[in-house]
């Protein structure tokens, strides 16, 4: 137990280096060349994908294959894509409109709806030290966003601090949805089926917003190797992101990975010392150990997951199967996105 929670630990780390690989070139991006394009960075991303993930699904066949795929679960696969991409959107857009501790705050907010989704859809069954390891990595989060404050980060107030704190909740949301079907998805099927249609759905709906929504900030991007290095190097830790993300689901989970990548908001925060001249505070790393520890807590105790209840045979009571049985879920036990809908 205790190597997998290690395992578990630094897994969760990989991520949010991916996750603050994103954020650091975004912002130079945005403070260095004035450029702010969420959709097109997301719609890159998603061509990668589409050209590795959805190429291989071309290649095979049978009920594996791309088609048989789509012919069977293609809607469903639109609304997990829809709800991946809006996600990406919505948090960056929300920049715009309120401020950096808002959007820290109110991100969190995504971690509740996630359990709860997993609770109903996964039929995941949690402990009360869970609950209390959530509440102690949310406290890290308001340790951070303190230290913000102090160090002078929180930015304003923002154009409409109401949009933006919507933006966040809805975007917190959708990836939300977005994860349960991940997780589903990668445990039921395989991770190259979700890549692949994720590829191939993000890529259309993305494309299509793009056109509509940022075609003059991409007229207006004065091109250079520089701006084409961070694009690039964007590009790849997302893609990097996208393809690792379901390999630690698969052992783990979508909350405990949730909960892992809080951290990535710190990382940030340490490059941005040198490359952009934050001023330091010592709580950072009270809220960088406080998130680790309520994250290694929550990992260190299995979930449960509750089996669904079958009909009573004839001439039986019925009792015992009427009666709900929850059975310790250790590395990817979750049972279908619910029970009567196979995806």
């Amino acid at each position: 137990m205790l190597l997998y929670v290690w395992k578990t630990v630094i897994l969760g780390q990989v991520l949010s280096l991916f996750i603050c690989g994103t954020a650091v070139t975004s912002q130079y991006l945005a403070e260095t060349f004035q450029v702010n394009t969420p959709m097109l960075q997301s719609f890159i991303n998603y061509c990668l994908l589409l050209l590795v993930y959805t190429t291989l699904l071309a290649f095979r066949t049978g009920c594996a294959g791309i088609w048989q795929i789509l012919k069977q679960r293609w809607w469903k696969y639109i609304i997990v894509g829809l709800a991946d991409v809006e996600a990406n959107y919505s948090m960056v857009k929300a920049y715009q409109y309120t401020n950096l501790t808002s959007v820290q705050l109110l991100d969190c907010f995504g971690i509740p709806v996630l359990m709860a989704l997993s609770w109903f859809l996964l039929r995941a069954r949690y402990r009360l030290i869970h609950f209390f390891a959530v509440a102690i990595c949310l406290l890290g989060v308001g340790t951070m966003v303190g230290a913000d404050i102090l160090a002078g980060r929180q930015e304003g107030e923002g154009s409409d601090v109401v949009i933006g704190d919507v933006l966040v909740l809805l975007g917190a949301s959708m990836y939300a949805i977005s994860n349960v079907g991940e997780e589903y998805i990668v445990k039921k099927l395989n991770r190259v089926e979700f890549l692949g249609m994720v590829g191939l759905f993000g890529t259309i709906i993305s494309g299509l917003q793009l056109a509509i929504v940022e075609h003059k900030e991409i007229m207006r991007i004065q091109w250079s190797w520089k701006v084409a290095l961070l694009f690039s190097a964007f590009a790849l830790c997302m893609f990097g992101l996208y393809s690792f993300m379901p390999v630690v689901i698969q052992v783990t989970s979508a909350t405990s990975v949730n909960l892992g990548i809080l951290t990535s908001d710190l990382y940030s925060l340490f490059f941005g010392l040198f490359l952009f001249h934050y001023k330091f505070s010592g709580l950072y790393i009270v809220a960088f150990v406080v998130i680790m520890v309520g994250f290694i807590m929550y990992c260190s105790t299995p979930t449960l997951t509750a089996e669904p209840t079958t009909l009573p045979h004839p001439g039986s009571t019925g009792l015992d199967n009427a009666a709900l049985k929850l059975e310790e879920s250790t590395h990817h036990t979750m049972l279908g996105l619910m029970h009567w809908i196979d995806f």
